[in-house]
């Protein structure tokens, strides 16, 4: 399966590794796409891992639609719903990064039938990480969540110099370069860049929908020199899990953790999945 459709947009997707493998859903975070997950997928494909994974919602260049509305958690966790429908499986594994851990965080509590075991990188519980603006410097880590709700003042700084700017603050955060090349390419095209940014667009309009306890078998990794995501919403987390939790850190290694330490996290991944 290299594509699926919902409601009139059109997913690609990276359907790779053994056909008859236990299914891991792969979900990248902002700003990538699912090449992210070039340097995980070869060591879950080794350990018979079928991985599937989808550009998403307004990273698929067939899936962009417009205004904020349209990117709300819900509809993110639906779009992942209809990928498994799409695929033929009741449930799969689901791995998230950034982003993409917190629409797993969410399709675990909401769906938790759907989901064989969470594996969430970097981001922690949404209601931890709520908390830990409270209680650490994590409001000043994500201070760019509040610049990103301004209209049109993001795509223009972000841009500047052809996408230098975005390009060296990728690189300055840790992500090798050539990703980061790849990134600003992937955000040219028009309306790329501000359909990415309205994931962070859409998150007052899901104030009133929180992301509950989740009761799915549940690993957490995240990495001591992430600069955008501190300890405390980590260490957090734990009682918003009821079933098995474990937590992982990875010394020494920055957010980008699917890129920058691919190997080690497969490992992880697969041995969260044979349980």
């Amino acid at each position: 399966m290299d594509s699926f459709t919902r409601s009139g947009l059109t997913f690609d997707v990276r359907d790779a590794g053994p056909a008859d493998g236990e299914p891991v859903v792969l979900l990248h975070g902002f700003p990538q796409h699912a090449g992210s997950w070039d340097r995980v997928a070869p060591g879950l494909h080794g350990a018979g891992l079928r991985t599937l994974a989808p550009d998403q919602r307004g990273y698929s260049p067939a899936a962009r639609p417009a205004g904020r509305r349209a990117y709300v958690v819900r509809e993110l966790v639906d779009d992942v719903r209809a990928l498994l429908d799409a695929a033929g499986l009741e449930r799969a594994h689901v791995v998230g990064h950034d982003w993409g851990a917190m629409v797993a965080w969410a399709l675990a509590a909401w769906h938790p039938e759907r989901v064989s075991s969470l594996t969430a990188v970097s981001v922690p519980h949404p209601a931890a990480f709520t908390r830990s603006f409270l209680t650490s410097s994590q409001g000043l880590k994500s201070a760019y969540m509040a610049f990103f709700q301004l209209p049109g003042a993001p795509e223009a700084l972000l841009t500047r110099g052809n996408g230098s700017f975005l390009r060296d603050t990728l690189v300055r955060a840790g992500l090798p370069r050539a990703d980061a090349e790849d990134t600003v390419a992937r955000l040219r095209p028009a309306g790329a860049l501000t359909a990415a940014l309205n994931w962070y667009r859409a998150l007052p309009l899901g104030a009133k929908d929180p992301v509950g306890r989740v009761r799915v078998r549940t690993l957490h990794v995240w990495s001591d020199r992430d600069g955008f995501l501190g300890r405390a919403g980590t260490e957090a987390t734990a009682p918003y899990v009821t079933g098995d939790y474990r937590l992982e850190v990875l010394p020494g290694v920055t957010h980008w953790v699917p890129e920058t330490a691919g190997d080690r996290l497969a490992e992880l991944v697969t041995g969260h999945v044979r349980g």
